[in-house]
């Protein structure tokens, strides 16, 4: 692996084992709600911690864009960032799909991503332009060719699904929510899941993702087809053979 992605494994395990410590325990942690359906624990912060500690020890001039605690530029043109825990409200609820997400933007252009799962011990990483792995072994998207036969994972508001997402049904689609932005790309790259589609979402719930995506041979633009669905947080993620059929399906 590349340097920064074993800094990057060392700390995503550290918040791993925070993660794990208290996932028996929720209902005794202290939790506060940020928004609709989005809430935030002192498991959150205590993984963010442990991650920007690592960092900092190994790279102390780097800048940081971190869920809870936001943007510290620093000396040097490398950003990490950091989502410590991606579906925190699976998490409050004991519902096993969750994870650590962490990315490292060298001059503007994501080089190195890891996700990690520590309820199945499962980890993602990603160099740009060396592939992508699962715990060591070369993943890559899925195959499937048609929307018939795909599974499509969704992170969008239930009335846009309700706009759009009916010409998926109708072609077939199945649609799965499930809660975690950056492990559904990651099931992307590992092939598990054909596509993502979501909307509102923050820089740190979709960098690890998106460079996984496409080292495993994805494809990635907004849903209008733009380039910029990172500032947006509006996204569209799938193999190369199902991507432009996906784009005209969630068209209203």
């Amino acid at each position: 692996m590349h340097p920064i992605v074993n800094v990057a494994v060392r700390a995503a395990r550290r918040a791993g084992d925070i993660i794990l410590r208290y996932h028996t325990r929720v209902a005794d942690l202290e939790m506060s709600r940020k928004g609709q359906g989005d809430f935030v624990t002192e498991v959150d912060r205590a993984a963010e911690r442990a991650i920007i500690s690592t960092i900092r020890e190994f790279y102390p001039d780097h800048g940081l864009l971190a869920e809870e605690s936001g943007s510290r530029p620093g000396k040097e043109e490398a950003t990490w960032i950091v989502d410590p825990l991606d579906g925190t409200a699976n998490y409050v609820r004991q519902i096993p799909h969750y994870a650590v997400s962490i990315a490292v933007r060298l001059k503007g252009r994501l080089e190195h991503a890891v996700i990690y799962d520590p309820r199945r011990n499962e980890l993602f990483t990603a160099t740009r332009g060396w592939g992508a792995q699962l715990d060591n072994r070369r993943i890559r998207v899925s195959r499937h060719d048609t929307l018939a036969e795909a599974v499509l994972a969704l992170s969008v508001p239930q009335s846009l699904d309700d706009r759009t997402g009916g010409q998926l049904a109708h072609r077939g689609v199945t649609r799965r929510r499930m809660g975690s932005a950056a492990l559904d790309l990651a099931y992307v790259a590992a092939g598990r899941f054909d596509g993502f589609w979501g909307t509102g979402l923050q820089p740190w719930d979709l960098a690890g993702g998106v460079l996984l995506v496409r080292e495993a041979g994805g494809l990635i633009s907004a849903p209008d087809g733009g380039e910029d669905f990172m500032e947006r947080g509006n996204i569209v993620a799938t193999n190369r053979r199902l991507f432009r059929e996906t784009l005209r399906g969630i068209q209203p």
